[in-house]
């Protein structure tokens, strides 16, 4: 057989095997024959496969020739990209590359592509490991590449799986088609504290829990009477025997190491929240105001505002910025699991309950910052412990009679009117006040028109680049549009309308009045119902009267006068409004 055939006829295989690779080392992965033919391609070169790329691979090339690997920190730039016709586009940042060998004849070769910064510092922080996987993997291919030519093409996959699998800092777990455990690496039993050689498992179950952890979805695995809640991901192989793959960490772990995990997240403080209205400007200077305090900061707004950007921002500027900033959602918690997510609970508190206890998240952000988003949707027998956590200064997990001190800066969010829920009986004052320290009111994007080019520019660039297309002209009529219309979602909504738009553009680039949605088409009819609201008319019939008699104490009495309300009234309705 034609030894520059052999990888081409391994097509299929070979590209299952870089998908199941490129998830566990999380870096993109290509593999070319010695012609040249990329045979197979994980992340941007997932539908460039089958290709002949030989007039601007010349870093395989040498590779190919030399039959040595090359290791290219910036690709493009580098010498031996210099007459490659596309060097100017081109988007890899780094590259390793090293041959596959059979007998010395160079058949192919194989490398780790890097096209995001957090690609490329994860291989340099751990480059001494890569280096080593990727000569591994080349030999391992290189010795089983006959084999699979004699209808053992399964055999090599899984052989080098199994190599690999066993030298990551996760545990796996190999599922066969009936879903029974074909393998586990030893990290996995390590953390399970069992090994298929000395255990019969009788039963076995994976299920979702429905909660997110980090990058991870959380997991709770029985296996016959025993459960361990787990954070992974679950993939599809399908190869030989091995028919789904479970890559895992312990969960608990996880959450008891957030801080070190949160700390190397971007940083996401106020130079990431775009605006040049002074609306805008001045919440961002009530932020940098304060940000260094403990006190507790109350954040209103309507929904798509931003403001879980505000509440980072607080943090990202505060002296809690090392530490960990974690996030609870009221309204998504359902109300009899809320209090076990803010407070944990201690093993064999309630039936059902994860027999190993489980942190809260009140614990898991001791020294940094918990934001509560939607607080209004808190139940009120939950507000009650709630509120001495704040006063206190510490918790008590369920089924525990000790207390754990924590020292936690609170930042709450809501687009509802507590003082109303107030009155209703359905939010306690005292919570109430307790959180409302430090009001900061984030304005809606209808009442700051001049960020909407600025934001658009923005998700235009985002989503072209996420898309891979090219933006050639904005038309303007379609910036009347976007300042013209009134925007009840905000910046989600304007967000969601760009990718859209973007999604639907042609190929010349052009962004015209064509590819609006009907909502943003029909702006005079939004218009219309906008005029019907009741809040809108009485916000614009307090700034015109504002406009007209000034905003000082005696000009405000005279206000309340004309509109025939009580100064107290007015007060409370300048608050609503941010005037």
């Amino acid at each position: 057989m034609i030894m520059e055939d052999i990888l081409r006829k391994m097509n299929d295989t070979i590209t299952k095997y870089a998908n199941v690779l490129s998830q566990v080392l999380k870096v993109d992965i290509e593999i070319l024959d010695n012609k040249l033919n990329r045979i197979a391609g994980t992340g941007r070169y997932d539908g460039e496969v089958n290709v002949n790329i030989s007039n601007e691979a010349f870093v395989n090339k040498r590779v190919i020739v030399t039959g040595e690997k090359q290791i290219i920190e910036n690709p493009g730039k580098h010498e031996l990209c210099m007459a490659c016709p596309k060097r100017n586009q081109c988007k890899e940042i780094f590259e390793m590359s090293t041959p596959i060998k059979i007998e010395n004849e160079v058949i192919g070769v194989i490398g780790f592509v890097c096209f995001t910064e957090k690609q490329k510092q994860h291989i340099l922080n751990n480059f001494n490991i890569f280096d080593e996987f990727l000569d591994h993997i080349s030999d391992l291919i290189s010795s089983k590449v006959l084999e699979t030519i004699e209808n053992e093409r399964n055999l090599v996959i899984i052989e080098l799986f199994n190599s690999i699998i066993d030298k990551i800092e996760e545990g796996v777990l190999v599922f066969d088609e009936h879903y029974h455990i074909s393998k586990m690496n030893s990290k996995a039993k390590e953390i399970l504290k069992m090994d298929l050689d000395d255990f019969i498992i009788e039963h076995i179950e994976l299920k979702e829990t429905g909660n997110q952890i980090l990058n991870y979805l959380e997991y709770s695995l029985k296996i016959n009477d025993k459960i361990y809640d787990l954070a992974g991901n679950y993939h599809n192989i399908n190869i030989g025997d091995y028919y789904k793959i479970f890559i895992f960490r312990d969960a608990k772990q996880i959450k008891e190491n957030v801080l070190a995990l949160t700390a190397v997240k971007g940083n996401t403080g106020l130079d990431k929240i775009l605006g040049i209205s002074p609306q805008i400007q001045k919440v961002k200077e009530k932020v940098k105001m304060v940000a260094s305090t403990s006190s507790t900061v109350l954040i209103n707004g309507e929904s798509g505002t931003g403001k879980e950007l505000f509440a980072r921002a607080l943090h990202e500027e505060s002296e809690r910025k090392n530490e960990s900033f974690v996030v609870i959602n009221c309204g998504a918690i359902p109300d009899n699991l809320l209090e076990s997510e803010l407070f944990g609970y201690v093993k064999g508190a309630f039936t059902g309950a994860d027999p190993k206890g489980k942190i809260g998240k009140f614990e898991l952000a001791d020294r940094g910052t918990l934001f509560l988003d939607e607080i209004g949707d808190m139940p009120l027998n939950i507000q009650v412990k709630f509120l001495r956590a704040l006063e206190q200064k510490e918790i008590i997990p369920l089924g525990s009679n000790e207390t754990i001190k924590v020292d936690v800066r609170v930042v709450a969010a809501t687009n509802k009117n507590l003082e109303e829920m107030i009155k209703d009986h359905t939010f306690r004052e005292d919570l109430y006040y307790r959180l409302n320290v430090i009001p900061l009111q984030i304005p809606p994007l209808r009442d700051r028109k001049k960020d909407i080019r600025l934001l658009s520019i923005y998700f235009m660039k985002k989503y072209s680049e996420e898309l891979n297309k090219n933006i050639a002209n904005v038309e303007d009529e379609v910036w009347t549009y976007f300042e013209n219309y009134y925007w009840k979602g905000n910046v989600r909504e304007l967000q969601n309308t760009i990718e859209y738009m973007i999604n639907v553009m042609g190929d010349k680039g052009q962004i015209n009045t064509e590819l609006l949605p009907g909502k943003l088409k029909n702006v005079s009819l939004n218009h219309e119902f906008e005029d019907l609201n009741l809040e809108k008319m009485e916000e614009r019939f307090i700034r015109k009267a504002i406009k007209i008699y000034g905003d000082d104490g005696d000009a405000k009495i005279i206000i309340a006068q004309k509109l025939g309300i009580g100064i107290a009234t007015l007060y409370r309705k300048l608050k609503k409004y941010n005037l």
